[in-house]
Parts: C-alpha cells; sequence; structure tokens
C-alpha cells in the first residue's frame, strides 16, 4: 500500500533510460569465478605482463582509489601503452585515471574506451577539468550511463555478494535515476518503491596497494573505499603494490589483509605505482606535475608533445618517474606527506 514515503518516485519512470553494459547475470558470473584457480601459486610478475596476459581488448575494466588517491598508475600508462582498444570503465570518481584512459582515444592511437559507467569524471576537483577527457567525452566516441558513486559502490558490493541487485533508497527523483540503468522495485515487506542497482562484476581491475606479498594478499592503510569488494566482484585482479613483504609476515597479521590471495591473479610490485596521485602514509600527490598535465591538455600539439615525452616515449613506468624528477621529487613528496607544514 502506497503512502507519503513512495513519493520520492512521483511521476518518474520505472527503469532509467540509460544503457546496461554489464547485465547482473549472476549464474554467469558464479561460474567465471568458479572456474578461477584458488590454489597458492606465486603470481609476481612485470607490469608489462600483467597488462598483456590478464587486460583484453572489450575488457570492462574497474579501476581502484578514489580521484587521485592510491589509484593504480603504472598500471593504466601500460594500458594505455599497449593501446587496449574498446574498454568499459566503471567511473567511480575516475579523475587522474580517467584522464590517463582518454589518452588512449587519440588521433591514431585508437578507441581505448567505449563505455563509461559515469559518476565523476573529467574534473581533477580542485584542479580543475581536463580539456582532453572533455573532448574525448563530448566527441561521441564514448556511451554513458549515469550512476552517483555511492550506486556504483553499491553495484560492486552486489557483485562480491553474488546477487543480481540491491536496493537502495538514494537516487530516486533525480535526473541521476532517469539516465541511469536502475528500476524502481516495491519492497515486499512494507510496500514502499525503492531503486534497485545491477550487480556489475568487471572483466578485470587494476588496483594498487600498499603491500602484497607473492600469493597477492594485500593490505591497504587508510581507508579502502569500494576496493574491498571491487576485487571480490571482478574476474580478474591486477595488483601493483609499494613493497612485496613475505607471506610470513602476512599470516603474522593476518587480519590486516584487505584483498586475498584468490582473488588476485597478478602481483607487479611498483614503488611510486600510484604517482602523481596521492598514496595515503607515503607520498603527496605532485601538484605541479598534475597541472602540468591540465596545460598541456590545452592545445592538442602540445599534449601530443606531452603524451610522447612522458607516457609513449618511455618504455615503463620508472623511467616516467625520472622525467618527473626521480628519486629527488619522490623524497620531497614524501616528505610533505609526512610534514604537509613544513
Amino acid at each position: 500500500m502506497a503512502d507519503h514515503r513512495t513519493s520520492n518516485f512521483s511521476g518518474f519512470p520505472d527503469r532509467g533510460d540509460g544503457p546496461l553494459f554489464c547485465p547482473p547475470d549472476v549464474d554467469a558470473a558464479r561460474l567465471a569465478f568458479r572456474d578461477k584457480p584458488k590454489g597458492l601459486s606465486v603470481k609476481v610478475m612485470s607490469v608489462s605482463e600483467a597488462i598483456e596476459r590478464f587486460v583484453q581488448d572489450g575488457d570492462y575494466l574497474g579501476s581502484g582509489g578514489f580521484g587521485g588517491d592510491r589509484i593504480a598508475t603504472a598500471l593504466l600508462h601500460e594500458i594505455v601503452r599497449q593501446k587496449k582498444q574498446h574498454l568499459g570503465l566503471a567511473g567511480h570518481t575516475a579523475t587522474h585515471d580517467f584522464q590517463i584512459l582518454a589518452a588512449g582515444n587519440n588521433t591514431g592511437r585508437g578507441r581505448l574506451l567505449k563505455r563509461v559507467d559515469v559518476a565523476y569524471i573529467i574534473g581533477l576537483e580542485a584542479r580543475g577539468l581536463s580539456p582532453h577527457a572533455r573532448r574525448v567525452s563530448e566527441s561521441g566516441d564514448i556511451e554513458f550511463c549515469e550512476w552517483s558513486n555511492y550506486a556504483l559502490a553499491v553495484r560492486f558490493k552486489a557483485g562480491a555478494m553474488g546477487v543480481p541487485f540491491l536496493p537502495m533508497r538514494s537516487m530516486a527523483g533525480t535526473d541521476t535515476y532517469k539516465h541511469s540503468a536502475a528500476r524502481k522495485v516495491i519492497c515486499p515487506f512494507t510496500g514502499i518503491d525503492l531503486v534497485a542497482i545491477p550487480a556489475l562484476w568487471p572483466d578485470v581491475s587494476v588496483i594498487h596497494v600498499h603491500e602484497a606479498d607473492a600469493f597477492g594478499n594485500c593490505r591497504i592503510r587508510g581507508t579502502s573505499v569500494a576496493d574491498f569488494d571491487l576485487a571480490r566482484a571482478s574476474k580478474r585482479v591486477i595488483i601493483s603494490c609499494e613493497r612485496l613483504i613475505s607471506n610470513d609476515e602476512i599470516r603474522r597479521d593476518p587480519t590486516s589483509t584487505v584483498i586475498p590471495y584468490f582473488c588476485v591473479d597478478a602481483v607487479c610490485e611498483v614503488p611510486y605505482g600510484s604517482y602523481p596521485g596521492n598514496m595515503p602514509y607515503e607520498y603527496y600527490s605532485d601538484e605541479d606535475h598534475l597541472q602540468l598535465w591540465l596545460k598541456s591538455e590545452v592545445d592538442e600539439e602540445s599534449y601530443a608533445a606531452f603524451l610522447e615525452h612522458h607516457l609513449f616515449g618511455v618504455s615503463d613506468f620508472t623511467e616516467y618517474l625520472e622525467r618527473c624528477g626521480g628519486l629527488r621529487r619522490m623524497q620531497e613528496l614524501r616528505h610533505e606527506e609526512f610534514f604537509p607544514n613544513g
């Protein structure tokens, strides 16, 4: 029986008009996870090998971290360098990570991003908007479906739980709902209207962590955002870490393991692997470099030169770091993280 509690849906359609890129086929997901190896095995490999083996053209990609914090920059760079094509992406406050991937939608570089479940992209928060990401988004090359940040987190939660959807009350009666692929459902217990959010099982996700062992047990210091669920919802997971630690160390403090080994397919040791983003308790974001990136995008010729120097013209992430100031700059950012006032 309807009452005043249903008014948040008044005049709104039973479903949003956005495309559902990944139907929540729970049985297909179960089959994928059933066939995934569960044994303890050494998964350490180079970044280039991990991306080549586990990211395929047409995959749906999940990006860990949040905004400019603890993003898997080194892995994202390699995805662009290897010219992966037609990927999907969960834009869960995807700021610099979306900016990086948008470099793959460029003249002569093909079409890296094809479909995006978007909550927040293009803007690098207080730093400003990415001109190139905006050009790509307005070009018509990418198909979008709108969600809130919370809705995308709920999609990962449903995927991790192995259910086809989860209900929530937020987003109802908004334009975000109208342009999403959510649906209105009636609670069987109370009769009130709820928003049904479909589960999301990315084909592959890239997540940067503080520490991992060779088998893929991972530690994250500070907030894990949605990565606890993202790792469990993803069919394949590539981890980059600041440090490789021993399995004995993992076993000494098992409650610190946020992502367990059986979720993980590859482990890449990449010190400063989230640069120029902020890695909590490790190093601060390089605001000068982020501004340089943004300014280079204003003019397409200068942007092409920037990408050639910093991304396409380097062999790996270590060389990128060298071109951004090397160890001296990294030490400055580490000092800034621990002593922000000097």
